[in-house]
């Protein structure tokens, strides 16, 4: 979680601290030691109109593996263009036990050597270290003001309805934990967002950190975080309103149903709100958006049918049968995963074996084979 008053107070006052003065602006820094504990580092990225004059918003970023400086990279435009402080943990990585310390150790160091805006602490993370980002914001004492999630959401398995921080969300086309964030999207009610590209579970890119970082900008202005900008209302309004294009079908219903949402009480979007509501009537709007629930439902069970295949292996069932099952579920979803049209069913098939590849737990030396011929190769794209 981060620091408390108290704790950061005691950090600013030790005096063990490297000038922010020293550090450069407009580039990134991979390593910076932190002054209470050497052997945590972290990259730090400072925006070229840095100075200690005033109060600036940060990202804390968390990578899987401890790669501290690929977010900062991912994220370097987007805090140049608006002002933002980014730095990434090269400690905090998949199950280390060491994590709560990497994060707090790494946001003692940055308040104390820069001036934050503590209202205005943001975290984000991918994967595994999208999972730390919501569990420090879940369990901070200091309320975040909002969470960037790379291809990974809760830290538990508990669905939420609410959080008192906004989410922006992030997922591939063919990422194992694209369902996650689908249903995350669908239940959570409180403001959110959720982009999907094309690719696997990877990073979001540098263009859509800017629309992440952009959609917060909106939220602070609606929450009072930030003062309001007229200009950059517009500005932001009228990018989104291009990129909504003006065809009719579900990716249009979608972004000017978010548009409209992201913008209320910021200008007028009875027009916008009004072509969304008629788009969602639109019957093959309507059919499309059904065919994307009926993938979810797909996706989930066959991720169920093997997991429970594998579960009769221990339980004493005929194995030789078990295991022809094993084969031929691993072995249709691998066909289709090759094949050369990219298809919603290809997409299914692919997050389903990426995701049963990348969560194997077995010690049965028959099943590893039978994985290790059809798993999935894991790729960014």
């Amino acid at each position: 979680m981060l620091p408390s008053g108290p704790v950061m107070l005691a950090l600013i006052l030790a005096g063990a601290v490297v000038a922010a003065a020293d550090l450069p602006v407009g580039e990134i820094v991979g390593t910076v030691q932190c002054a209470d504990d050497p052997a945590q580092s972290y990259a730090l990225f400072l925006p070229r109109a840095y100075s200690p004059d005033r109060v600036w918003p940060v990202i804390f970023a968390f990578d899987p593996g401890g790669r501290g400086r690929t977010p900062v990279e991912r994220y370097q435009a987007a805090a140049d263009r608006y002002g933002f402080i980014v730095a990434g943990s090269n400690n905090s990585r998949n199950g280390s036990a060491e994590n709560g310390r990497a994060v707090m150790v790494m946001t003692g160091d940055v308040l104390a050597r820069f001036r934050i805006d503590e209202r205005r602490m943001y975290v984000a993370g991918m994967s595994g270290g999208a999972r730390v980002a919501f569990s420090v914001a879940l369990g901070s004492r200091q309320p975040v003001a909002g969470v960037i999630a790379s291809s990974a959401g809760y830290p538990d398995e508990k669905p939420r309805k609410s959080l008192p921080f906004p989410v922006f969300a992030t997922a591939g086309t063919e990422d194992f934990n694209h369902l996650e964030l689908r249903r995350l999207d669908r239940t959570l009610t409180s403001p959110h967002h959720l982009a999907v590209f094309e690719g696997g579970h990877i990073w979001l890119s540098s263009d859509l950190a800017i629309e992440a970082v952009e959609w917060l900008e909106l939220q602070a202005m609606k929450s009072g975080l930030k003062p309001r900008d007229d200009g950059e209302i517009e500005w932001l309004f009228a990018k989104r309103a291009a990129a909504a294009g003006d065809g009719v079908d579900a990716a249009r219903y979608r972004a000017l149903r978010a548009l409209a949402e992201d913008f209320d009480g910021l200008r007028d979007v009875r027009d916008v709100a009004a072509q969304a509501a008629a788009l969602g009537k639109d019957k093959n709007v309507r059919a499309a958006l059904k065919r994307e629930d009926d993938e979810d439902d797909r996706e989930e069970r066959l991720l169920h049918e093997v997991w429970m295949a594998e579960g009769k292996l221990a339980t004493g069932e005929d194995r030789t049968a078990v295991l022809a099952e094993l084969v031929r579920r691993w072995k249709s979803l691998s066909d289709a995963a090759k094949k050369p049209d990219d298809t919603p069913d290809r997409r299914v098939a692919r997050r389903v074996l990426s995701g049963l590849s990348a969560s194997v737990k077995t010690t049965d030396a028959d099943y590893l084979r039978i994985i290790s011929e059809y798993r999935m190769v894991r790729t960014g794209r």
